[in-house]
């Protein structure tokens, strides 16, 4: 395992009635980096402090329900996790950010930058499609349905949480360590730290709520923001080789993202910020300087 330097700092911040903790280092335009199943901060680790070198202020939070942060057992519609995020923005001082999600972070980016669109600068998105893009590969696409079997299987109550959370979410190692293309960014250590997490009282269930409340919302809060034209510039950067997503969801989405950049990543599965960190660094840095 490369050993990095660790030269951010520990905070947190009540938003939207809870804590959230955060990692920050940096000063000056905000960068907001929303993680994703099953991670925390840390799944930034490369990123936080490559772009505070850049000139930015950048907050990786744990989103509500994971690792530091609190874990109601309510709260998990979209609308109330983008209010999370407003509520983290402003309470730091800022007015707007740059919004960048992988995964579930990814989803909530999305659905942030079409709901608040005056407080998203720019928009990043790793491996996480747009919601209209995923309905409409749902339905015409044997492969995506074939890929989303465990959005399903987490609908069921309690059994998911067995499952995943025994022997100390061995589980959860095992599903990122298989699904990795580069499965040298998964050594024992980075995998405990996630098992770790996911194994602290009342996390699994929180995560696992982010996916049933979804599927009893129809993917997002209301019709309009299904539809809603993102006017911030976006780069959708894109592992090619993820387990869980076809390729087709980079495609077709000019109607919903008109200023959009697409960059695949070759060799590279779901978890492309960990998987290929220079290359990610690389496109995100280019993308800001423009």
């Amino acid at each position: 395992m490369t050993h990095i330097a660790q030269p951010w700092q520990h905070a947190h911040i009540l938003s939207n009635g809870v804590r959230l903790h955060y990692v920050t280092q940096g000063s000056g335009p905000l960068i907001v980096l929303l993680h994703g199943f099953p991670e925390y901060w840390y799944s930034w680790r490369f990123q936080i402090p490559f772009l505070a070198e850049r000139g930015f202020r950048v907050v990786a939070p744990d989103l509500r329900g994971y690792n530091e942060s609190d874990k109601p057992r309510r709260g998990y519609r979209i609308s109330s996790l983008l209010l999370d995020i407003v509520g983290l923005i402003r309470g730091l001082g800022y007015e707007q950010a740059t919004i960048v999600g992988h995964d579930w972070g990814g989803v909530l980016a999305w659905s942030f930058a079409a709901s608040y669109p005056a407080m998203t600068e720019r928009l990043i998105v790793l491996n996480a499609p747009h919601p209209a893009a995923y309905m409409r590969e749902l339905r015409s696409n044997p492969e995506q349905r074939r890929k989303s079997w465990y959005v399903f299987f987490f609908q069921i109550p309690w059994l998911p949480e067995w499952v995943l959370g025994r022997k100390h979410a061995a589980l959860i190692g095992e599903m990122l360590y298989r699904s990795a293309v580069q499965k040298e960014a998964f050594p024992h250590e980075v995998l405990m730290h996630y098992r770790d997490a996911m194994s602290k009282p009342g996390a699994l269930t929180a995560a696992l709520n982010y996916y049933r409340t979804i599927m009893r919302s129809q993917l997002l809060p209301g019709e309009r923001n299904k539809q809603a034209v993102i006017s911030a510039s976006t780069l959708l950067l894109w592992g090619e080789q993820d387990s869980a997503l076809t390729l087709n969801l980079t495609r077709g989405l000019e109607p919903w993202v008109p200023h959009l950049r697409v960059q695949t990543i070759a060799h590279c599965g779901h978890w492309v910020q960990q998987e290929q960190p220079e290359v990610v660094n690389d496109a995100m840095a280019s993308f800001l300087r423009t």
